[in-house]
């Protein structure tokens, strides 16, 4: 039943999460997007641009509205579903948390309402500032979260303390400044970006293939696929420095993303295609292209990546150290005076303190990890190991979508250089159906972040299955179900909103140089 209540918690929160996701990416690139617009505007004053802001600034709302509301649950259920998880690190993890609400929510709650509510009442340069704040803020917002996220994937800056059975920040500065959730960061705001360059060209496309509001449309795919190109060609680069920042903090990860099940001579090579089996613990049918993989995860033709067969031997001998620093810490647990702890165990843990989190992997098989069985010892090794045909093929449609929206925006970018957006309708087409493939994308993306640092809640440090709250699996199951439903909701409310609005299409702007300095002047007038 417990393990039931495990895999309960984690399909909630993964489908709360996805759910989410499905916002996330189009307010990022989509707050960036109408701030260029509005740039264009305020420096060159045609009202064109000016009704382009306000047009994809509806669908900004939209979107953003349904964001904010699907992204309040998810801070909740660390308290509902993951108790052990919040009182094992919440003074590292709420800090981040703290600081996004604190500075990044407000700031962009506080200026959507100007933005919309305030083009009759600001001067152009004011209002325009309002819309770089909103974009600023969405953006802050996501890097304080990927700051949160980034130290779930390399704990840095922390240390645990056998006291108080509580992890405990050493240096703040470390885990804002971690590479990890530095990388994260700007990869995801990278392929939010991409995600509204593609729906802005699909829009826009669609508009052109029907021959409605043609000016609006030709100079939105123009802005899509200059901005889209440039954040396409980013997000292939940092994932590339995701991919050697896993070769130092996720070797696990990145050997089950290549199938890589044995240790190969430097430089590895890259497995283009295959069917992994976990099994058998072999690929088959695999095609590979020689010293790509030691390239992409080490940078250099010498360094060889283990395999995941070498890192499970390396997780058992590290379970054993972590039974050590257990033992330790429950003799420095016993004993009521600090003072009087054995200095043995202070030394012990000193020695394995950062074993011990694959300790508790035992926990899964026995209450007390220090009476395990060798057998058992062997199957909690084996549960570092992740589904490895699911991020196999994650990670690769993930790619390969990437490389596609390169080629798209290119081509666009190109058209649009010529004055030939309206020249070829089965490019528009082509335009039209890809605007759901960056979140398929997206959402891969965080199936392979996520997903693959399993069982791991905290990378080495604090097993998922340690982490739930004491809950039934009724309960969690009908929470689950009711998230559900909500969210479908929501999904379906927000699909007839932007498609209505994308219909109706951008409204007449009667006033369009109405305030240029003041508020002054509406009272004047």
């Amino acid at each position: 039943m417990e393990l039931d209540i495990v895999a309960l918690s984690r399909l909630q929160f993964a489908i709360t999460a996805l759910y989410h996701f499905l916002f996330v990416p189009l307010t990022l690139g989509l707050s960036i997007i109408v701030a260029i617009m509005e740039t264009v505007y305020v420096m060159t004053g045609r009202p064109i641009w000016r009704q382009m802001t306000k047009f994809w600034g509806t669908l900004f709302g939209i979107n953003f509205v349904i964001g904010v509301a699907t992204g309040l649950v998810m801070e909740f259920q660390f308290g509902m579903n993951w108790s052990y998880y919040s009182l094992y690190v919440g003074d590292i993890f709420g800090a981040p948390l703290a600081i996004e609400g604190l500075m990044a929510f407000f700031l962009e709650a506080t200026f959507v309402g100007l933005f919309f509510f305030g083009w009759d009442r600001l001067s152009r340069v004011g209002h325009l500032v309002t819309t770089w704040c909103v974009a600023i803020g969405s953006n802050f917002s996501a890097l304080w979260i990927l700051i949160a996220n980034g130290w779930m994937q390399n704990p840095v800056g922390s240390a645990f303390n056998p006291q108080t059975m509580r992890m405990e920040v050493t240096d703040f500065f470390d885990v804002v400044f971690n590479p990890v959730a530095q990388a994260k960061f700007v990869h995801t705001v990278s392929a939010g970006y991409v995600t509204a360059s593609v729906f802005v060209l699909g829009v826009s496309a669609w508009y052109l293939y029907h021959n409605r509001n043609v000016a609006l449309a030709k100079r939105s795919m123009t802005v899509a696929a200059s901005f889209g190109l440039a954040s396409a060609l980013s997000v292939v680069v940092l994932g590339d420095e995701s991919g050697y920042l896993s070769t130092e903090h996720q070797k696990m990860k990145l050997a089950s993303i290549e199938a890589m099940w044995k240790t190969e001579p430097a430089p590895a090579a890259f497995t283009l295609f295959g069917f992994p089996d976990q099994k058998t613990r072999e690929t088959h049918y695999a095609v590979r292209v020689p010293w790509v993989m030691g390239l992409i995860g080490t940078r250099s033709l010498t360094t060889e990546i283990p395999g995941i067969e070498e890192l499970v031997a390396r997780a058992k001998d590290r379970i054993r150290n972590g039974i050590a620093a257990y033992d330790a810490v429950q003799q420095i647990r016993a004993t009521s005076d600090p003072s009087a702890v054995p200095q043995s165990a202070r030394d012990t843990l000193e020695k394995s303190g950062n074993d011990l989190g694959y300790a508790l992997l035992l926990k899964r098989y026995v209450d007390d990890p220090r009476k395990a069985t060798d057998s058992q010892i062997e199957q909690a090794a084996w549960d570092t190991v992740p589904n490895v045909p699911s991020l196999f093929w994650s990670f690769r449609i993930m790619v390969g979508l990437g490389l596609f929206f390169i080629a798209l925006m290119a081509t666009f970018f190109y058209l649009s250089a010529r004055h030939r957006l309206d020249q070829y309708p089965w490019l528009l087409r082509v335009a039209m159906f890809a605007i759901p493939l960056p979140w398929i994308a997206a959402e891969l993306g965080w199936v392979v972040a996520e997903f693959g640092r399993q069982p791991w809640i905290i990378e080495g440090i604090l097993p998922t299955a340690a982490a739930v709250s004491g809950l039934g699996a009724f309960t969690v199951l009908t929470t689950l179900i009711g998230f559900i439903v909500i969210y479908s909701v929501l999904f379906v409310i927000e699909m007839g909103l932007m498609i209505h609005a994308i219909r109706v299409g951008p409204q007449p702007d009667d006033r369009p140089d109405a305030i240029l300095v003041s508020p002054s002047l509406v009272a004047a007038e």
